[in-house]
């Protein structure tokens, strides 16, 4: 093997590192009601809230490449019984095999979403307002389903997933002059890790820099609780979403996307 070609396996394994220790903080950081192994596939369920991310076949290893149709067969099963349609979340770490499979049955790409990370003493923090997060996870949980504009039949679901999270969980919500909310912002610290999620402006207070500031607190408030690394999903057609957090700093790790059955998706 040349040189070149040793360089280049050494940068993929070290991607690849770096791809399943943020995959690994953003199961902690929103966790599924229940996580199944199929050999390496993270089979995630959660009846009760419909994301894509908690209901979702996750690969986590690009050599499990055994018996991928019937494993496919027995995921859609466990996913009808569920009242849920399979769908596959395909990040760097599925394996090929999996993903030429599944181009072969004309399975649907859809939401393509960028994991960002930024180096947290890198952020410039001028002119945020320094705010602890809250206490009272019950405002939170009104303050998230109201900016983002949830239905109620969503808050025990959603009520589950918040008192699911382990690791500490700082909860932001900014509030007009009113005393409505009007963004929200969870800070997720996980070691030196912060993930950012949940993060939403009020559809009429967005392009005010609310949601800036808001992120900046909610970095600078990890970072005092020795947080390094800050990283978040966005949806790739996220424009603003993108801008913003590469305001910060923040720059793309790596992309994952969605993968349903033809004409089956969610």
């Amino acid at each position: 093997m040349s040189r070149s070609m040793a360089i280049t396996e050494a940068e993929k394994m070290r991607q690849f590192a770096v791809v399943r220790r943020l995959e690994a903080a953003g199961f902690r950081a929103w966790p599924a009601t229940r996580t199944a192994f199929d050999g390496t596939w993270a089979v995630r369920l959660t009846r009760s809230f419909p994301a894509k991310r908690l209901n979702s076949i996750n690969p986590l290893d690009p050599s499990d490449t055994t018996d991928i149709p019937d494993r496919l067969a027995r995921a859609r099963r466990t996913f009808a019984e569920a009242g849920r349609t399979v769908i596959v979340r395909q990040s760097p770490l599925a394996p090929p095999a999996l993903v030429e499979h599944l181009d072969r049955e004309g399975w649907q790409r859809f939401d393509e979403s960028i994991v960002m990370t930024g180096d947290l003493a890198k952020v410039d923090y001028e002119g945020s307002v320094e705010r602890i997060p809250i206490r009272d996870a019950a405002r939170y949980l009104e303050a998230s389903l109201a900016v983002h504009g949830r239905p109620a039949s969503l808050r025990s679901g959603l009520a589950e997933i918040l008192d699911a999270i382990r690791p500490p969980c700082g909860m932001f919500v900014r509030e007009n002059g009113t005393g409505r909310p009007v963004a929200v912002a969870l800070a997720i610290q996980d070691n030196d890790l912060c993930g950012l999620l949940d993060v939403a402006v009020a559809p009429e207070c967005q392009r005010q820099g609310i949601g800036l500031d808001l992120v900046k607190t909610a970095l600078r408030y990890s970072k005092h609780k020795g947080a390094k690394t800050g990283w978040v999903q966005v949806e790739a057609d996220n424009a603003a979403g993108c801008a913003l957090y590469g305001k910060l700093g923040f720059k793309e790790a790596y992309r994952y996307i969605y993968r349903a059955p033809p004409g089956e998706r969610p």
